[in-house]
């Protein structure tokens, strides 16, 4: 496996895990992974669909923190663990998470959206009643928004998670057809000195590409893009690592020489 780091995991610190941390950790080291960085959820306002799952994707980041501290210790020898957490951004809430990033010395910072003007699509009721083009759109205005108000975060993390969810996934989805607010979120994020992540998880979601797309990904680097991280998006162990040779493959297809990790939020580039 040529990439040695996997920048997005998740455990039991997340609302939509049962794993232990130290379960992850294990899996990492077995892979022969060199580098890991947990960044469990952090969704303030997040609209939930039960009752009983309210405050799930809130944490409790000094717990979170202990265990990873005391994981970093114990396998000290065998894999570097790094402290990070994924926010989920919504404009209305920026004074909460600008409070909330500020009062953690975090190595790294994902920004992602979860919940678009109320509705998370995950969930069908998202798509239903309307064109699935008219969905993603709305969806990919709100990523932009957020990237030009909520600057807290070091990468946009899967930026085109709306796909994993609709009723055809990406059968008809190209970045062709939202291009124009495709290049806004881009530049945008240059503009800011802000990095993309390759999220493998839409291979693990059968898209049978990573989030974003390479057509993204491709269209980053001819902007000028080098900030780069690798996330499996992993919740469970067998998705730790997942589709790591595709995503070395895509970057260096895409004219990447170098990925990036982050340690004390400052990146830090790893030859392809």
């Amino acid at each position: 496996m040529a990439i040695k780091t996997d920048f997005h995991l998740h455990s039991s610190f997340s609302g939509d895990s049962n794993t232990p941390m130290e379960e992850m950790v294990q899996k990492a080291i077995s892979l022969g992974l060199t580098h890991i960085c947990f960044t469990e959820h952090y969704d303030p306002d997040y609209v939930y669909a039960k009752e009983e799952e309210q405050g799930c994707f809130e944490i409790n980041t000094d717990s979170y923190l202990y265990d990873l501290l005391r994981l970093k210790a114990k396998y000290s020898d065998d894999i570097n663990i790094r402290f990070g957490i994924e926010l989920g951004l919504q404009p209305h809430i920026k004074r909460e998470l600008a409070i909330y990033y500020k009062a953690h010395e975090f190595d790294f910072i994902i920004g992602s959206t979860h919940i678009c003007n109320r509705k998370d699509p995950y969930y069908p009721s998202f798509f239903e009643g309307r064109d699935e083009d008219e969905a993603h759109h709305e969806y990919f205005e709100a990523v932009l928004e957020s990237v030009k108000k909520l600057p807290y975060f070091d990468v946009y993390g899967h930026l085109d998670y709306v796909v994993r969810y609709g009723p055809t996934k990406n059968d008809n989805y190209t970045y062709v057809k939202h291009k124009d607010v495709f290049d806004k979120i881009l530049t945008s994020l240059l503009e800011q000195e802000k990095g993309l992540e390759l999220n493998t998880g839409g291979f693990h979601y059968g898209l049978g590409q990573p989030n974003p797309c390479i057509d993204i990904l491709k269209r980053y680097k001819e902007l000028g893009g080098e900030i780069i991280t690798i996330g499996s998006d992993a919740h469970t162990p067998d998705k730790v690592g997942y589709s790591f040779d595709k995503a070395s493959d895509i970057l260096t297809e895409c004219g990447f020489k170098y990925y990036t990790i982050f340690e004390g939020r400052v990146p830090e580039y790893i030859k392809l």
